[in-house]
């Protein structure tokens, strides 16, 4: 009977230890994901940036070429504004949704390759072997993250492109409505992966 009580105790407490592990190592995630919010908010701004960037350009290139000098500065200010308005309207949408997003995208990754002890290691961000494995995991992340994003965003961005896309070539006095004016709006592209 002595035997049995002892383990049974010895299950209960080996079943209660892995839970805490498991706990402790989510607590640790979700600590790992939160310090890198500055990072995913950094990765928004990045495809948010991007994704405007060839109207930005083909603006540009028409402002010099198509515009009269003397309307130039004007025009330009007015494209400027108009850019400025879809960034400080996608920009919290995107920003928002990597935030949301991190958890789900990452932590798959963080549990794999990662023991809780690493974890712990990598929080305090010793100089290590540790951080060369991160840095190898860390495109990986930034890629699983990226593509859920611009997959979650997509239906909701690429309105306000066209629609900047449109503004853009209004500003500039230039044709609108898929003609000579600025180049077609696209969907945000994959950000180039960080090393």
């Amino acid at each position: 009977m002595k035997k049995f009580k002892l383990a049974l105790l010895t299950v209960a407490l080996a079943g209660s230890s892995m839970a805490a592990m498991a706990q402790d190592k989510a607590a640790l995630i979700k600590q790992f994901i939160d310090v890198q919010r500055p990072g995913i908010e950094s990765l928004a701004r990045g495809l948010v940036e991007q994704s405007s960037a060839p109207i930005a350009q083909a603006g540009s290139q028409y402002l010099q070429t198509q515009v009269p000098e003397a309307k130039r500065e004007s025009a330009a200010k007015a494209a400027d504004a108009e850019l400025k308005k879809y960034f400080d309207e996608a920009y919290p949408i995107v920003r928002d949704k990597a935030v949301q997003l991190a958890p789900g995208a990452l932590t798959p990754l963080l549990e794999q390759n990662f023991s809780e002890d690493e974890l712990k290691q990598l929080l305090a961000w010793i100089n290590s072997p540790l951080s060369k494995k991160y840095q190898d995991l860390n495109p990986k992340m930034q890629t699983a993250l990226t593509e859920k994003l611009v997959s979650d965003t997509r239906a909701t961005i690429e309105p306000k492109m066209r629609a900047l896309d449109e503004n853009v070539a209004k500003a500039l006095g230039a044709p609108t409505g898929g003609s000579q004016g600025a180049a077609p709006a696209k969907a945000p592209a994959k950000a180039p992966a960080k090393k």
